[in-house]
């Protein structure tokens, strides 16, 4: 049986993995598959990759480009979610600030430099025209639960997340959503190590197309937006939304949107340079 490891975020996106590693589809090839959730996101999962800890991750497509840009050697193997994440900007219940524009030169909780909360912080205060030297202003937390410590004790004044993970938060009345900022463009991809592909490439195509196998027909499976509320303790209508504007994919990102997304980071200064698609992506 041969033991791989890989990572994701303990969120709805990756029920898929949970469905497929219960039904045993990996050991029936052969396949240990050991999954580690990384609450602390995209900046841990970088992390854990360049320390060989997991074999293959679901990470954020901006955050594992800027990281093998900077030295990780993995690449992009697939797409896993096609569409945008929706990201929600909350500040604590009884926050003093209403709007987006209300957080100018205020500081931002994030998981961690490099991750997606830091990245998207970004992102948001270019399409308010701020000034990126002087108006953003970060406070390291780790995850979730440190953001709730942080905008509950005022260490932080923000908080961007995936905007359906932290409905309940705001449902119970601990955080405020003041504002979204869709990512431009797909939001999760799947990257593997370089060494891991090279020595395995049969056993990661077997697990691709198991995976692949089961988000073409994910939506179609009887009342799997009760399974996902219920696991993830959401309401229906908020997985049912959720549902409606997701999609996952099957291949691998194409070359225009790396591309794209690598400019959209360079202009922002969180990138040094652009550098070629097959630096970031490998065909299996």
């Amino acid at each position: 049986m041969k033991k791989v490891t890989i990572g994701g975020v303990p969120e709805h996106f990756n029920l898929p993995w949970y469905l497929t590693l219960k039904n045993g589809e990996y050991k029936e090839k052969g396949i240990n598959l050991r999954w580690n959730d990384y609450p602390g996101g995209t900046g841990a999962m970088c992390k854990a990759l360049r320390e060989k800890e997991i074999d293959i991750a679901i990470i954020l497509t901006e955050g594992i480009i800027k990281d093998i840009i900077e030295g990780n050697p993995s690449k992009i193997v697939q797409t896993f979610i096609q569409t945008p994440l929706n990201w929600g900007i909350h500040v604590a219940h009884d926050s003093p600030y209403k709007t987006v524009q209300d957080l100018k030169g205020t500081k931002a909780a994030i998981s961690r430099y490099g991750s997606g909360s830091h990245l998207m912080a970004y992102i948001n205060a270019e399409s308010h025209n701020w000034d990126l030297e002087n108006d953003l202003d970060f406070e390291v937390i780790k995850d979730l639960e440190g953001a709730i410590e942080g905008l509950t004790n005022g260490t932080a004044d923000y908080f961007m997340w995936e905007k359906f993970t932290t409905k309940p938060i705001v449902d119970r009345g601990v955080f405020r959503n003041i504002g979204n900022c869709p990512t431009p463009w797909p939001c999760f991809v799947i990257a593997v190590r370089e060494d891991f592909i090279e020595n395995n490439k049969e056993d990661l195509k077997t697990i691709i197309d198991i995976i692949n196998n089961n988000t073409a027909d994910f939506k179609a499976i009887p009342n799997i937006d009760k399974t996902i509320a219920n696991r993830y303790e959401q309401e229906l209508e908020d997985v049912q939304e959720w549902l409606s504007i997701t999609e996952w994919s099957q291949s691998l990102i194409d070359e225009e949107t790396v591309m794209n997304t690598q400019k959209e980071l360079h202009a922002l200064n969180i990138i040094s340079e652009i550098v070629s698609y097959g630096k970031l992506t490998a065909k299996i």
